[in-house]
């Protein structure tokens, strides 16, 4: 999974855990020596994780081989061995904790992402992360939703507008909202998505007389409200619900029309899938 984030997260990962080196690995294991290992899993769920584990090894030592067993995206169980890697043992446990960090979290996310996903089975609505993630672990938490069978929403504050509450009200209004955001991408030739927030139905009524946008997104809004709205929305725009929507409300939500459902829940809420890298004793 190439990523322009990659590069300068994996030198800082590398930094942060061995600094002026692996003193454990050097003092009691011969420089050279090769071994093998496998990652074991030990709790249901979906894996994630592996093609960013690959990647890892290659840039720390591309001469330490991979067999992948089971890929990203498959259920596991406990016992299952994902991979086998092979080669210098000091590669393999200097690279150990880095990765297992981020299977387990992306495991974590995606097995999350899958509940809610299965919930919507047989709807149109898909399932949207949003920008609560880990700083600067972004790009894998996001990949893991996707392997999860979720969507991404926008990545950051870049390469999407959405206009909050907080910014209509700085803004003076839905209308100045609007209005300045469509000048703002015209005289910047920028193209991108407009989505704006709406915290009742009257708000949605005003955003439909102004137009302009792309997606409506429905905060906090009830299931009872949730219907009037795609109603009276009737397909002229997306349609998105977001605010404390969970395992047990989404499909509620689903039924009611809506295009999309976003939820933090999937990357800050998650539990990771507990996993071992262990030695194979040749």
């Amino acid at each position: 999974m190439k990523n322009r984030y990659f590069a300068e997260f994996y030198e800082l990962a590398i930094k942060e855990d061995i600094g002026n080196g692996d003193h454990t690995s050097l003092s009691c294991i011969q420089i050279g020596q090769k071994g093998k290992a496998k990652l074991i899993i030990k709790d249901n769920g979906i894996v994630a994780g592996v093609e960013a584990a690959k990647e890892i090894f290659f840039n720390f030592d591309h001469l330490l081989n991979l067999e992948i067993l089971i890929p990203d995206g498959k259920e596991v169980k406990p016992g299952d061995i994902i991979f086998i890697v092979e080669g210098a043992v000091h590669s393999i446990l200097q690279t150990e904790r880095l990765i297992l960090n981020i299977m387990q979290r992306m495991s974590g996310i995606a097995t999350l992402t899958n509940k809610f996903v299965k919930k919507l089975d047989g709807l149109k609505t898909k399932v949207l992360d949003t920008r609560k993630t880990t700083p600067c672990f972004r790009f894998y938490e996001k990949e893991a939703v996707r392997i999860g069978g979720g969507e991404n929403h926008r990545f950051g504050l870049y390469d999407m507008v959405l206009i909050k509450d907080n910014h209509i009200d700085f803004a003076g209004g839905i209308d100045n909202a609007i209005y300045r955001t469509r000048k703002y991408l015209k005289e910047n030739k920028l193209d991108l998505k407009i989505e704006i927030e709406a915290r009742n139905v009257d708000e949605i009524s005003k955003i439909i007389s102004i137009g302009g946008v792309d997606r409506i997104m429905l905060d906090n809004f009830s299931i009872e409200d949730t219907v009037k709205a795609v109603k009276l929305i009737d397909s002229k725009f997306e349609t998105e619900s977001s605010g404390g929507i969970t395992l047990d409300t989404i499909r509620s939500y689903a039924e009611c029309g809506v295009d999309y459902i976003s939820t933090g829940a999937i990357t800050h809420q998650f539990k990771s899938l507990d996993m071992s890298l262990k030695a194979i004793k040749i």
